[in-house]
């Protein structure tokens, strides 16, 4: 695989090699110690899977410490922008964002680190996305900010002047200046 570490430098991005052939395509999806060479320790207990369609915005999401989540995401079927914000405080990059477009055909993956808010927005006609966790679900533990906070600056151009479909609580996620957030920048 191929690691390629983004400007905020707990955040990678991860192209597997692919093998091809008459019969189709295989490639490993994780390695743990390859991963966990450029990550640092990280132990995934649950995968999770969700299908979406075209113009579906799911996020920002993260989760209150001490119930915070690494994911390890990627695109099975289908297009998405997928985005992780900075929202650890005293972060050279807090409330920066990284950006990047997973698909079927690209086959990247994002590693986004604890202390991150994750969305994604879905570009194709429909989307499975599947992602790894290193901490369970938590609802009372669970936050959003919203993903056009014009002080993060997420480029929207991929809604393409649409207006995404999005849960009630995404709509009225507050801005990152309101967000209840206990992450510490730890560098």
């Amino acid at each position: 695989m191929k690691y390629a570490q983004t400007f905020i430098p707990d955040v990678w991005i991860i192209e597997p090699v692919v093998y091809n052939d008459a019969r189709g395509y295989f490639f490993e999806a994780y390695k743990q110690p390859e991963f966990e060479a450029h990550t640092g320790p990280v132990r995934f207990m649950q995968d999770n899977e969700s299908s979406s369609v075209r113009g579906v915005l799911r996020g920002l999401h993260y989760q209150l410490a001490p119930w915070s989540q690494a994911k390890l995401v990627r695109v099975i079927q289908g297009r998405v922008l997928d985005v992780a914000v900075d929202i650890r405080r005293g972060s050279p990059a807090f409330g920066r964002y990284v950006s990047v477009e997973l698909s079927d055909e690209n086959r990247r993956q994002l590693f986004i680190p604890k202390g991150f808010a994750h969305g994604f927005y879905v570009m194709s006609e429909t989307a499975v996305f599947t992602y790894k966790v290193d901490c369970p679900y938590m609802p009372a533990h669970e936050r959003s900010i919203r993903f056009d906070d014009p002080a993060i600056g997420i480029d929207l151009t991929a809604l393409a002047g649409n207006t995404p479909v999005m849960s009630a609580k995404d709509r009225q996620a507050p801005l990152l200046a309101d967000a209840e957030i206990n992450f510490e920048y730890d560098k």
